[in-house]
Protein backbone atom coordinates (compact mmCIF):
# COMPACT_ATOMS: atom_id res chain seq x y z
CA UNK A 1 0.00 0.00 0.00
CA UNK A 2 1.58 3.44 -1.13
CA UNK A 3 0.21 6.54 1.28
CA UNK A 4 1.30 9.80 0.11
CA UNK A 5 -0.02 13.19 1.59
CA UNK A 6 -0.58 15.46 -0.84
CA UNK A 7 -2.79 18.84 0.43
CA UNK A 8 -2.41 20.07 3.90
CA UNK A 9 -5.39 23.70 4.35
CA UNK A 10 -6.84 24.32 7.20
CA UNK A 11 -5.82 21.58 9.33
CA UNK A 12 -6.73 19.10 6.92
CA UNK A 13 -4.36 16.90 5.05
CA UNK A 14 -5.47 14.67 2.08
CA UNK A 15 -3.78 11.73 1.39
CA UNK A 16 -4.38 9.16 -1.19
CA UNK A 17 -3.95 5.55 -0.87
CA UNK A 18 -3.42 3.23 -3.81
CA UNK A 19 -4.59 -0.38 -3.50
CA UNK A 20 -4.75 -2.54 -6.99
CA UNK A 21 -4.36 -0.10 -8.91
CA UNK A 22 -6.82 2.37 -7.13
CA UNK A 23 -6.38 6.12 -6.00
CA UNK A 24 -8.82 6.68 -2.71
CA UNK A 25 -8.37 9.89 -0.74
CA UNK A 26 -8.18 10.24 3.05
CA UNK A 27 -8.82 12.94 5.68
CA UNK A 28 -6.13 14.15 8.37
CA UNK A 29 -7.21 16.53 10.75
CA UNK A 30 -4.78 18.28 13.15
CA UNK A 31 -7.61 19.64 15.19
CA UNK A 32 -6.04 23.27 16.65
CA UNK A 33 -5.38 24.41 12.97
CA UNK A 34 -8.78 22.98 11.87
CA UNK A 35 -10.37 25.47 14.38
CA UNK A 36 -7.93 28.35 14.85
CA UNK A 37 -9.30 29.98 11.66
CA UNK A 38 -12.81 27.62 10.84
CA UNK A 39 -13.37 26.86 7.21
CA UNK A 40 -17.38 27.34 5.20
CA UNK A 41 -19.10 24.55 6.63
CA UNK A 42 -17.08 23.93 10.56
CA UNK A 43 -19.00 25.28 13.49
CA UNK A 44 -17.54 25.52 17.03
CA UNK A 45 -20.26 24.72 20.00
CA UNK A 46 -19.13 26.58 23.43
CA UNK A 47 -15.13 27.20 23.57
CA UNK A 48 -12.87 24.04 22.39
CA UNK A 49 -9.55 25.41 23.68
CA UNK A 50 -6.47 25.35 21.82
CA UNK A 51 -3.22 23.58 24.38
CA UNK A 52 -0.35 22.15 23.80
CA UNK A 53 0.90 18.70 23.88
CA UNK A 54 3.39 16.06 23.31
CA UNK A 55 2.61 16.49 19.71
CA UNK A 56 2.28 20.27 19.29
CA UNK A 57 -1.33 21.45 20.13
CA UNK A 58 -4.39 19.75 20.66
CA UNK A 59 -7.96 21.09 21.46
CA UNK A 60 -9.27 20.39 24.52
CA UNK A 61 -13.03 20.22 25.47
CA UNK A 62 -14.19 20.90 28.67
CA UNK A 63 -17.21 17.89 28.92
CA UNK A 64 -20.43 20.48 29.10
CA UNK A 65 -20.51 22.22 26.20
CA UNK A 66 -17.52 22.28 24.05
CA UNK A 67 -17.83 20.74 20.22
CA UNK A 68 -16.39 20.89 16.94
CA UNK A 69 -19.74 19.96 13.91
CA UNK A 70 -18.75 19.71 10.20
CA UNK A 71 -21.19 19.71 7.40
CA UNK A 72 -19.76 16.47 5.73
CA UNK A 73 -20.05 13.06 5.95
CA UNK A 74 -16.68 11.57 5.20
CA UNK A 75 -17.78 8.13 5.39
CA UNK A 76 -20.26 7.97 2.58
CA UNK A 77 -20.45 5.46 0.25
CA UNK A 78 -17.06 3.43 1.65
CA UNK A 79 -16.84 -0.14 2.50
CA UNK A 80 -13.96 -0.29 4.13
CA UNK A 81 -12.45 2.56 6.96
CA UNK A 82 -10.28 3.53 9.24
CA UNK A 83 -10.86 6.12 11.70
CA UNK A 84 -7.61 6.92 14.04
CA UNK A 85 -7.77 9.36 16.90
CA UNK A 86 -5.10 10.41 18.89
CA UNK A 87 -6.98 12.18 22.19
CA UNK A 88 -6.32 12.17 26.16
CA UNK A 89 -9.10 11.47 28.02
CA UNK A 90 -9.28 13.32 31.49
CA UNK A 91 -10.66 13.00 35.00
CA UNK A 92 -14.05 14.51 36.03
CA UNK A 93 -16.12 13.86 33.16
CA UNK A 94 -19.14 11.81 32.55
CA UNK A 95 -19.84 8.45 32.78
CA UNK A 96 -20.88 8.07 28.73
CA UNK A 97 -18.60 10.26 26.09
CA UNK A 98 -19.33 10.54 22.47
CA UNK A 99 -15.86 12.45 20.78
CA UNK A 100 -16.58 11.21 17.28
CA UNK A 101 -20.64 10.96 15.65
CA UNK A 102 -20.65 10.52 12.12
CA UNK A 103 -23.67 10.13 10.07
CA UNK A 104 -27.37 10.78 11.17
CA UNK A 105 -28.32 11.55 14.86
CA UNK A 106 -30.42 8.24 14.93
CA UNK A 107 -30.22 6.84 11.77
CA UNK A 108 -26.77 4.59 10.19
CA UNK A 109 -24.02 6.18 11.88
CA UNK A 110 -20.65 5.54 13.52
CA UNK A 111 -19.67 6.41 16.80
CA UNK A 112 -16.49 6.06 19.09
CA UNK A 113 -17.06 6.53 22.64
CA UNK A 114 -15.63 5.95 26.02
CA UNK A 115 -16.87 4.68 29.43
CA UNK A 116 -14.98 6.65 32.58
CA UNK A 117 -14.63 5.54 35.87
CA UNK A 118 -13.33 8.46 38.51
CA UNK A 119 -9.74 6.91 37.34
CA UNK A 120 -10.07 4.75 34.15
CA UNK A 121 -12.09 4.56 30.49
CA UNK A 122 -12.71 1.95 28.61
CA UNK A 123 -13.51 2.11 24.61
CA UNK A 124 -17.33 1.82 23.21
CA UNK A 125 -17.54 1.59 19.68
CA UNK A 126 -20.61 1.19 17.41
CA UNK A 127 -22.33 1.22 14.55
CA UNK A 128 -26.24 1.49 12.76
CA UNK A 129 -26.06 0.25 9.26
CA UNK A 130 -29.60 -0.25 8.14
CA UNK A 131 -31.14 -2.79 9.82
CA UNK A 132 -27.77 -3.81 11.56
CA UNK A 133 -26.01 -2.85 14.40
CA UNK A 134 -23.01 -3.98 16.56
CA UNK A 135 -21.52 -2.48 19.71
CA UNK A 136 -17.99 -3.53 21.11
CA UNK A 137 -17.33 -2.44 24.14
CA UNK A 138 -16.20 -4.52 27.30
CA UNK A 139 -15.91 -2.97 31.25
CA UNK A 140 -12.76 -5.25 31.43
CA UNK A 141 -10.55 -3.40 29.15
CA UNK A 142 -9.75 -0.27 31.14
CA UNK A 143 -7.01 2.23 30.89
CA UNK A 144 -6.14 5.26 32.81
CA UNK A 145 -7.41 8.66 32.64
CA UNK A 146 -5.57 11.92 31.69
CA UNK A 147 -2.66 10.00 29.60
CA UNK A 148 -2.30 9.89 25.65
CA UNK A 149 -3.98 7.35 23.47
CA UNK A 150 -4.45 6.27 19.82
CA UNK A 151 -7.35 4.30 19.14
CA UNK A 152 -8.44 2.75 15.78
CA UNK A 153 -11.89 1.64 14.43
CA UNK A 154 -11.46 -0.32 11.17
CA UNK A 155 -14.08 -1.53 9.36
CA UNK A 156 -12.98 -4.74 6.38
CA UNK A 157 -16.00 -6.21 4.54
CA UNK A 158 -18.50 -7.30 7.14
CA UNK A 159 -16.08 -6.70 9.95
CA UNK A 160 -15.58 -4.26 12.64
CA UNK A 161 -12.36 -4.32 14.88
CA UNK A 162 -11.15 -2.11 17.58
CA UNK A 163 -7.27 -0.69 18.69
CA UNK A 164 -6.35 1.00 21.37
CA UNK A 165 -2.06 1.95 20.96
CA UNK A 166 -2.19 -0.56 18.21
CA UNK A 167 -3.15 -3.09 20.62
CA UNK A 168 -6.52 -5.71 19.04
CA UNK A 169 -9.09 -5.15 21.86
CA UNK A 170 -12.63 -6.50 20.18
CA UNK A 171 -13.64 -7.75 17.21
CA UNK A 172 -17.54 -8.70 15.49
CA UNK A 173 -18.70 -9.74 12.43
CA UNK A 174 -21.45 -7.19 10.40
CA UNK A 175 -23.30 -6.86 7.58
CA UNK A 176 -22.85 -3.35 6.65
CA UNK A 177 -24.32 -1.00 3.93
CA UNK A 178 -22.09 1.71 3.23
CA UNK A 179 -23.40 4.62 5.11
CA UNK A 180 -24.45 7.75 2.76
CA UNK A 181 -25.88 11.04 4.42
CA UNK A 182 -25.20 12.86 7.92
CA UNK A 183 -22.93 15.03 9.18
CA UNK A 184 -19.55 15.05 11.64
CA UNK A 185 -19.02 15.89 15.25
CA UNK A 186 -16.15 16.02 17.64
CA UNK A 187 -16.56 16.05 20.92
CA UNK A 188 -19.98 15.18 21.48
CA UNK A 189 -22.97 13.61 19.92
CA UNK A 190 -24.47 15.74 17.14
CA UNK A 191 -27.49 16.09 19.41
CA UNK A 192 -25.38 17.71 21.94
CA UNK A 193 -25.05 15.17 24.12
CA UNK A 194 -22.89 12.74 26.08
CA UNK A 195 -20.28 15.91 25.90
CA UNK A 196 -15.98 14.22 25.84
CA UNK A 197 -14.01 15.67 28.59
CA UNK A 198 -10.53 15.71 27.61
CA UNK A 199 -8.09 16.38 24.47
CA UNK A 200 -7.92 15.68 20.52
CA UNK A 201 -4.69 15.91 18.35
CA UNK A 202 -5.53 14.24 15.46
CA UNK A 203 -8.67 12.52 13.49
CA UNK A 204 -7.83 10.69 10.47
CA UNK A 205 -10.37 9.17 8.38
CA UNK A 206 -8.95 6.61 5.47
CA UNK A 207 -11.53 4.82 3.04
CA UNK A 208 -9.18 1.42 3.78
CA UNK A 209 -8.36 -1.11 6.76
CA UNK A 210 -5.46 -0.25 7.65
CA UNK A 211 -3.02 -2.89 9.41
CA UNK A 212 -1.17 -1.69 12.77
CA UNK A 213 1.88 -1.26 10.94
CA UNK A 214 -0.28 2.12 8.65
CA UNK A 215 -1.52 3.92 11.49
CA UNK A 216 -0.50 7.16 12.56
CA UNK A 217 2.85 6.73 15.12
CA UNK A 218 1.64 7.90 18.49
CA UNK A 219 4.86 9.59 19.04
CA UNK A 220 5.52 13.24 20.28
CA UNK A 221 7.63 15.79 19.03
CA UNK A 222 10.88 16.53 19.94
CA UNK A 223 10.42 19.51 22.41
CA UNK A 224 6.74 19.33 23.02
CA UNK A 225 5.49 18.91 26.78
CA UNK A 226 2.38 18.25 28.13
Amino acid sequence: MDLTRILPVLGLSVLFFITSGESLFAQDWILSKLIEKPAEGIYLKGNPEIIGCPYGKAVRFNGESDGIFLHQMPLAGVEQFTIEVIFKPESGGNFEQRFFHCGEIRGDRVLLELRATQSDWYFDAFINSGEQKMTLIDPAMLHPLDQWYHAAYVVDRGKLTTYIDGEKELEGKIDLSPLRTGNLSLGVRQNEQSWFKGAIYQIRISPVALGVNDFIKNEPSPNQRD
